[in-house]
C-alpha cells in the first residue's frame, strides 16, 4: 500500500466531539480533507451551524448533532442520530472538554463534577456506545482520545485545575485499558496530549502566562490552528494500524523541559 493510501480516509465516517470550534474544528478539517465524512457535536447549535458551513466551504461533507456530553443519558440518542445520518462511525475523536479553576483545598464539588462528567464520563460512555454498536461488530475502528499534557505532570503555580488534570490523567490510562481490551476486536485506541493552544478555554489563562509558557517550551511557540492536523490523521488512518495504547504529546516539547 502506498503511503498516500495509508493516510487516505475516503469512505470513512468520523465523529468529532467538541467539533464546532478550536481544536475540534481543526481536527474535523483535517479528517475531512483526507476524505472522511464528518459528524460534529457540541452544545451550541449556532456554533455547530457555523462550523458545518465552514467545512462545507472547504468541500467537506459534514453534519451537526447538538448534544451535552456532560449528561450520560443523551449518549444513546446521539449515536442513534449519527448512525441514521451516516450509517456507521469508523473514527471517533473524543475532544469535548471543560475546566474549572480553584485551589485544591477549596475546590467546589460543583466544579469537580462538571469537569468529570464531561471530560471523563462523557468520553467513556460515548466511546463504549460507538465501539459496541459500530466497531466491535465490524472488528475495526479508530478511537482518538484528546487528553492533555496536564494529565502527565503537575501544574505551574499559576494554574489551579486539579479536576482537569485528574480527568486528563485518567483519559491517558483509559486509552491504555481500552486498547488492551479492544485490540482483539481490531480497534486502535490512542491519545493526543496537546500543550498550550490559544483555544477559547485557554485564552484567559494565556493572557497572563503566555510569555512564561513560551520561554519554557523548547520550540519557543504555542500550538496553532494546524498543529494537531497531522497527528489526528495519522491516528485515524491505516498509517497507525500497528499503534495502539499510546499517547502523543503535541506541545512543542514542553513536557520534556
Amino acid at each position: 500500500m502506498s503511503v498516500k493510501k495509508l493516510f487516505d480516509l475516503g469512505g470513512k465516517v468520523a465523529l468529532v466531539t467538541g467539533g464546532s470550534r478550536g481544536l475540534g474544528l481543526q481536527m474535523a478539517e483535517a479528517l475531512g480533507e483526507m476524505g472522511a465524512r464528518v459528524a460534529i457535536t457540541a452544545r451550541k447549535q449556532g456554533e455547530l451551524d457555523e462550523a458545518v458551513a465552514h467545512l462545507a466551504a472547504l468541500g467537506i461533507e459534514a453534519a451537526a448533532f447538538p448534544a451535552d456530553l456532560g449528561k450520560a443519558e443523551i449518549v444513546p440518542g446521539l449515536v442513534d442520530a449519527v448512525l441514521a445520518r451516516f450509517g456507521t462511525v469508523d473514527v471517533l475523536v473524543n475532544n469535548a472538554g471543560t475546566t474549572w479553576g480553584a485551589p485544591a483545598e477549596d475546590y467546589p464539588a460543583e466544579g469537580w463534577h462538571k469537569v468529570m462528567n464531561l471530560n471523563l464520563h462523557g468520553t467513556f460512555f460515548l466511546t463504549q456506545a460507538v465501539a459496541k454498536r459500530c466497531m466491535i461488530p465490524r472488528r475495526s475502528g479508530k478511537v482518538v482520545i484528546v487528553a492533555s499534557v496536564a494529565g502527565l505532570f503537575g501544574n505551574p503555580p499559576e494554574m489551579q485545575t486539579v479536576a482537569y488534570n485528574t480527568s486528563k490523567g485518567a483519559l491517558v490510562n483509559m486509552t491504555r485499558a481500552l486498547a488492551a481490551e479492544w485490540g482483539p476486536h481490531g480497534i486502535n485506541v490512542n491519545a493526543i496530549c496537546p500543550g498550550f493552544f490559544p483555544s477559547k478555554m485557554a485564552k484567559g489563562l494565556l493572557a497572563q502566562i503566555e510569555g512564561a509558557v513560551v520561554a519554557r517550551t523548547p520550540l519557543r511557540r504555542l500550538g496553532n490552528d494546524e498543529d494537531l492536523k497531522g497527528t489526528v490523521v495519522f491516528l485515524a488512518s491505516d498509517a497507525s494500524r500497528h499503534v495502539t495504547g499510546q499517547y502523543v504529546a503535541v506541545d512543542g516539547g514542553a513536557c520534556i523541559s
